[in-house]
């Protein structure tokens, strides 16, 4: 069955998308090629990367110290050819230090404005929950509205815009927690994760002389707002996006959770889904796309109860017996016959447990 026409029970092929393994395909393999020549491992961490910034979402990037979140983001600003641009955030950080502000010209006598590094297309604010709640809110405006108002006037942010945001999950001294209205603007939540041994390895050959690669851009700010084009014409079948709302509904059915997750992010999950069918070639989205994106992009926006969370339940747990129990849609009969169970595992065809 060739990979570019939906499976039956999956919905048909809308006109104008393009067809599997074209330019959406290619472009993401060559991102993973460059960004690979510095970064070792998390494959699976650039391909979330991808997805918020196909879906004009932003991410969440949570891990310890030194497993190489900055040099992540870094990179992969890089090789998309987006203007780049980094914040440390600390507790003396004012709103003005991340928006901008109007300054005097005595030449002139009237007021400028002077942009401040969230007029850019790629921000990486790192270590986003030592800034104060003040000026976290300062990113607000500008993730969700894709603008920023300052004395009264609005100024629109360049597209594509990507907020990358780094917060180290141990340390508790001098941080804010973000609260839930901002974590719910993040689209996924990244974790990257200590390396194998073999991947450690690699990085103090590729490092020990401390020279970082050169990175060249593998494509421009124009293509990339086509690829989010196209990532909104990925069709969805009715059964999958029945499964999609039957796993977001069931967090907040769960006696274990306080807060499930909103309609916000049930789009969100919506949208990452047909993102990562774009990467894959496809034109459709699979229930295997929801199965692999429901942690990252629904984890962080859910609430656990206090004796939940005293009994050591994460909510990935709870995530994995919803995705358990919820019924899988399946593909027709009719084209299962023609699929051997070899073909359908490689597409990514899931059954009913």
């Amino acid at each position: 069955m060739d990979d570019a026409q939906a499976p039956a029970g999956f919905g048909p092929r809308p006109a104008g998308t393009p067809t599997a393994r074209t330019a959406p395909a290619g472009v993401v393999a060559r991102i993973r090629e460059a960004v690979g020549s510095v970064v070792v491992g998390n494959g699976q961490a650039l391909d979330l990367l991808v997805v918020a910034l196909l879906c004009r979402g932003h991410a969440l990037v949570e891990d310890v110290p030194g497993v190489g979140k900055t040099l992540l983001a870094r990179s992969f600003a890089r090789v998309l050819g987006c203007e780049f641009t980094r914040v440390q955030l600390t507790p003396d950080v004012l709103p003005s230090d991340v928006t901008g502000s109007s300054v005097f010209n005595q030449a002139t006598a009237a007021f400028e404005f002077r942009p401040g590094p969230i007029f850019t297309q790629v921000l990486l604010a790192d270590e986003v929950n030592r800034a104060t709640p003040r000026a976290q809110s300062a990113l607000l405006e500008a993730m969700e509205e894709r603008q920023v108002t300052v004395d009264g006037e609005t100024r629109p942010l360049p597209e594509p815009f990507l907020v990358l945001a780094t917060q180290n999950p141990v340390e508790l001294e001098g941080t804010f927690p973000l609260p839930e209205a901002q974590l719910d603007r993040f689209l996924v939540r990244v974790t990257l994760g200590y390396p194998d041994l073999d991947e450690e390895q690699e990085i103090l050959r590729r490092f020990e002389r401390d020279e970082m690669p050169d990175l060249v851009a593998v494509t421009d700010p124009e293509g990339l707002v086509e690829l989010q084009h196209a990532r909104a014409r990925v069709s969805v079948a009715d059964d999958v996006l029945a499964y999609l709302l039957d796993v977001v509904r069931s967090t907040r059915a769960d006696d274990r959770v306080a807060l499930g997750a909103s309609p916000r992010a049930a789009l969100a999950l919506h949208r990452a889904c047909q993102a990562r069918a774009l990467l894959d070639g496809r034109t459709y989205v699979l229930p295997d796309d929801v199965k692999v994106l429901a942690t990252p992009v629904l984890a962080h926006r859910i609430s656990l109860t206090a004796s939940t969370r005293l009994r050591g339940t994460t909510v990935a747990a709870i995530l994995a017996e919803i995705l358990e129990r919820s019924a899988v849609p399946v593909e027709d009969e009719q084209d299962g016959d023609d699929v051997p169970p070899s073909s359908r595992a490689a597409s990514g065809l899931s059954t009913r447990r």
